[in-house]
């Protein structure tokens, strides 16, 4: 019998299957224009590029934002330098030598990485399927970091770009928690999202003139540049402001549950568009990643509601 009420909107939960992909995006074009530009710089340019075009929206929010740089600046200077430093040029000179498909598998444990980080400095307490699903999923990234080889273990040999990969994910769950602190909330998502990457453009800045100083920095064919665009719009606005629709229409745990899509997507536009190779090792760091940061981190309140709506009788 009908309540009344409208049928649910199908467009939240189609923006939100797309979202993941355009997140996945990054490394991939990131991975494509290796070699092409310095990896700070086009860090600099994607986060300025994305500082500019926010900029109208600062500018409407002015009355909130002006009070909070004076007091807040270093919060602020510390998110660009986490997220879109490290997580930026960081991101993009680790590419130089891992593959996209390593890069987004060891990247998806950020959720992971934002449990422990609260536990060690929060004191945030850990429940059991917290602690077994990070096991889990740190053994899926031992497995694509030694490449399934107990002679990789053994001798050490590590690819940097993994290990840099790693940190990359660390800094990012680090930006994650304190993008979430109490005097930062009072900005709207959007207007903190162009203040950040102000302050993200800033701290990629230094690396980036040195770059240029060295000769050779800055891309020359036209495939490089529609790359570096798709950065800007597709794995930048497009990405940020999808998600952030999802969470407003569905709610954060629900918009949450859809991030788990990010390492197929990013594993398959890898292998279509890069021709990456899929290995068994991928394979075997897929299904533990994926089952321990699912384990750790899917909503209790929505298994909860899963487990009851099952549970009622038809």
């Amino acid at each position: 019998m009908s309540n009344g009420q409208p049928p649910p909107s199908p467009l939240p939960y189609l923006v939100m299957l797309a979202s993941p992909l355009f997140f996945s995006t990054n490394l991939v074009f990131g991975r494509y224009v290796t070699g092409e530009i310095t990896p700070f710089l086009l860090a600099t340019i994607r986060w300025g590029s994305v500082a500019l075009i926010l900029s109208p929206l600062l500018f409407l929010h002015r009355d909130t934002i002006a009070p909070l740089v004076p007091t807040e600046w270093k919060r602020l200077a510390l998110l660009g330098i986490l997220g879109m430093g490290i997580c930026g040029g960081g991101i993009y000179l680790a590419l130089k030598y891992t593959t996209a498909t390593n890069g987004t598998l060891i990247y998806t444990t950020s959720p992971v990485l934002i449990i422990l980080l609260e536990r060690i400095f929060t004191g945030r307490r850990s429940h059991v399927r917290e602690i077994i699903g990070t096991a889990i999923a740190f053994c899926g990234v031992a497995v694509i970091v030694l490449r399934g080889s107990l002679e990789t273990a053994l001798s050490l040999s590590l690819n940097i770009g993994d290990v840099l990969v790693f940190f990359a994910a660390m800094s990012w769950a680090g930006y994650s928690i304190l993008y979430r602190s109490e005097p930062v909330r009072q900005v709207g998502n959007l207007p903190l999202f162009g203040l950040v990457a102000i302050f993200g453009t800033l701290s990629n800045l230094p690396v980036a003139l040195w770059e240029l100083s060295q000769g050779d920095a800055l891309p020359t064919e036209t495939h490089s540049w529609a790359a570096i665009a798709g950065i800007v719009f597709i794995s930048s606005l497009l990405a940020f402001s999808t998600y952030q629709f999802g969470v407003r229409s569905l709610g954060a745990s629900i918009a949450g549950v859809f991030m788990y899509l990010l390492p197929p997507y990013g594993v398959g536009l890898a292998i279509v568009f890069l021709g990456e190779e899929f290995h068994s090792y991928h394979a075997a760091g897929i299904a533990l990643v994926m089952a321990g940061v699912i384990i750790a981190t899917f909503p209790a309140n929505l298994l909860r509601r899963l487990t009851a709506r099952t549970a009622q009788p038809s």
